[in-house]
């Protein structure tokens, strides 16, 4: 396994399509409450205006093993490259009108460290109690115990979904996508709000 976080493995599995995010797109959000890595909760129904949420497996930390056997799993590394590339590509996003914000189960103690060592200019938030999963019927696996949301990306435009990517692969190349969409569909704009 190579522990260097921030680089795919040339052999990694492509992940397919299985159609479990098929019923995403044009769906409203209900009141949902996740904490987030700056303190407060932030509620996806009431965010106003064009946001993306990437929602990742896990991110891993230097010096803490991934689960055994992980880059044999179809679409379960590079979410250091994902959430590096929101990063890279944030102001470019802020200046289409869009929010970002990454999502995964890991606790907000755990996405802080992330945030802060990564740099990121966004919150991530945590739904460790799998909220996503119930609400909007997010795909998700297991490994070692652990259950995790399989990789996707939503473009949101005041709590409903406008598009969906899933499968993502590969990962450190999602921004870009996203970015790609938003230009050819300008018309969908709002500053983006937390209330």
């Amino acid at each position: 396994m190579n522990d260097n976080f921030f680089e795919l493995p040339k052999d990694l599995p492509v992940p397919s399509d299985d159609g479990a995010a098929s019923h995403l797109k044009g769906m409203s959000l209900i009141k949902t409450a996740l904490p987030s890595t700056d303190g407060v909760t932030v509620d996806l129904s009431s965010l106003t205006g064009l946001f993306v949420i990437y929602i990742y497996p896990m991110t891993g930390r230097p010096g803490v093993p991934l689960p055994k056997g992980w880059d044999a799993i179809p679409g379960a590394r590079g979410c250091t490259p994902q959430s590096c590339s929101f990063r890279d590509h944030y102001t470019e996003l802020k200046a289409l009108g869009s929010g970002v914000f990454g999502l995964s189960t890991q606790d907000t103690e755990y996405q802080r460290e992330v945030r802060d060592r990564l740099h990121l200019p966004f919150e991530l938030l945590s739904d460790s109690s799998l909220q996503l999963k119930s609400v909007l019927r997010l795909p998700t696996f297991r490994v070692n115990g652990l259950e995790l949301y399989k990789r996707l990306t939503l473009i949101m435009d005041t709590g409903k979904i406008e598009k969906v990517f899933y499968p993502v692969f590969p990962p450190d190349k999602n921004a870009e996508e996203v970015l790609t969409w938003l230009k050819r569909h300008a018309s969908i704009r709002g500053s983006p709000q937390v209330d």
